[in-house]
């Protein structure tokens, strides 16, 4: 009998379980994931902008830009210990409570950025404030993914989980979409000069309007009913960081180099290339965020593509597929960014980019929850997936940079295709997780 049916029998004999409509499953686990990748995209933007200028202004341009996106590294340092702590909670008291209080978090430390005082005003201890609510938003992320992840994928049929999957990914292209498209219309009407006063405040503001939004849904919706069937079973664990450690160390190491490569590809692609585009290609930054925000249409529509494949032909098979082909891409994407000002061909680093991007991405929704048991399913995939961000992404922008600068463009697509090898290893050493029983 598969989990579907499983599901259905428990829910019969409960009328206690309901599940949540498909609509507000999608909106619960989209929009925190969204507030996610908003903040995120608004502070790679302004660390690559505005903040050498702000904060690390008495340096070179080049050190001010190392300092400026070493700041980003911050927070994926602390999402770690934000998946300990919400994870141990997420598997102990629910899902819900737990990404509510995430989201809060999350939300009020990226209003505070906005808020900060720059380098003229208050000197380091300016940088420092910003180190600590990068470093206290970093763990409020922490608890983000895995649970949004949990929400869907806890809601879906057993035959379109990974479809599921999709809805919190898809958070980061609308994320991305919103803050590169905010910054977009506020680099369109206002100067330089304005944009390093106040303008780059703007988006960290804005996003408490997201955060009221992702607060009013999600107490509004019900707890996972693999969660309830496993508060009913009595399967909920006490400790459950001691039980995931001790029974799922190996799954941990999997999941953390699987998804580690979309990190570092995502980076490299809306971080790291929009320094190098504006510092060494010709390009404004409003240019290159134009040409972003159209490439981030491809991503989000491959994602759901991908996930759809993902459900059909099974997880691995999809992901083993997009990370052969990272490893071209990494090699061929240097020859795509070279000259002056051409449209054509960054267009082009950028749309192959993204594609492969989305296909990367979109099964790992399915993937890494169905890698654990529902007892540690929260804190096992919330570790993986903030390990791998430390590993692919906490300091993707600055190694790239520096490679760049030290090696040539060359040694960041090497750089690069080492992430996806690692992948490829990674995936070869686990089983397809398709049909594993997802109520156990």
């Amino acid at each position: 009998m598969d989990n579907t049916n499983n599901l259905e029998t428990h829910f019969e004999a409960s009328k206690e379980f309901k599940r949540d409509s498909v609509k507000t499953v999608m909106f619960a686990s989209m929009i925190g994931t969204a507030i996610e990748f908003f903040d995120f995209y608004a502070y790679g933007t302004a660390a690559a902008a505005y903040f050498p200028k702000v904060f690390f202004p008495e340096v070179t341009p080049a050190i001010a830009t190392i300092l400026s996106l070493l700041t980003f590294g911050v927070a994926f340092i602390a999402r770690p210990l934000g998946s300990f702590i919400f994870g141990h909670f997420g598997d102990k008291i629910g899902r819900k409570r737990t990404l509510v209080f995430s989201l809060l978090l999350m939300g009020i430390s990226t209003v505070l950025i906005g808020l900060l005082p720059s380098y003229a005003a208050l000197g380091v201890v300016s940088v420092i404030l910003l180190c600590a609510c990068r470093f206290v938003q970093g763990i409020g992320l922490g608890g983000e993914w895995s649970g949004a992840a949990l929400v869907a994928t806890e809601n879906a049929p057993a035959n379109k989980r990974a479809l599921y999957g999709a809805f919190p990914e898809l958070g980061a292209p609308l994320g991305f979409f919103l803050s590169n498209g905010l910054f977009f219309l506020l680099e369109s009407f206002l100067t330089p000069s304005q944009m390093l006063s106040f303008g780059w405040r703007v988006p960290f503001l804005a996003s408490s309007i997201l955060v009221f939004v992702g607060f009013w849904v999600r107490e509004r919706m019900q707890e996972t009913p693999l969660f309830r069937l496993a508060q009913e079973k009595n399967e909920v664990t006490k400790s459950p960081l001691k039980v995931v450690f001790k029974t799922s160390w190996r799954q941990i190491i999997q999941g953390t180099f699987i998804v580690s490569v979309t990190y570092t590809l995502f980076y490299t692609l809306a971080t790291w290339s929009l320094t190098y585009a504006t510092t060494k290609l010709g390009f404004t930054n409003q240019e290159y965020l134009f040409m972003l925000m159209g490439s981030i249409i491809v991503f989000a529509v491959l994602i759901v593509l991908s996930s759809s494949f993902a459900d059909k032909w099974g997880r691995k098979r999809t992901l083993m597929t997009s990370s052969s082909a990272l490893v071209v891409f990494a090699f061929l994407f240097p020859y795509l960014l070279q000259g002056q000002r051409n449209f054509v061909s960054v267009s082009l680093f950028l749309v192959i980019g993204f594609v492969l991007m989305g296909v990367a991405f979109g099964p790992v929704g399915a993937l890494l929850p169905e890698l654990f048991s529902t007892k540690v399913r929260y804190s096992g995939s919330g570790i993986a997936y903030n390990l791998a961000a430390i590993v692919g992404a906490a300091f993707t922008p600055t190694i790239a940079t520096w490679l760049a600068e030290n090696w040539g463009i060359r040694s960041v697509g090497i750089y690069l295709g080492i992430m996806a090898v690692a992948c490829l290893l990674s995936l070869a050493t686990i089983k397809e997780t398709k049909t594993v029983d997802f109520s156990k």
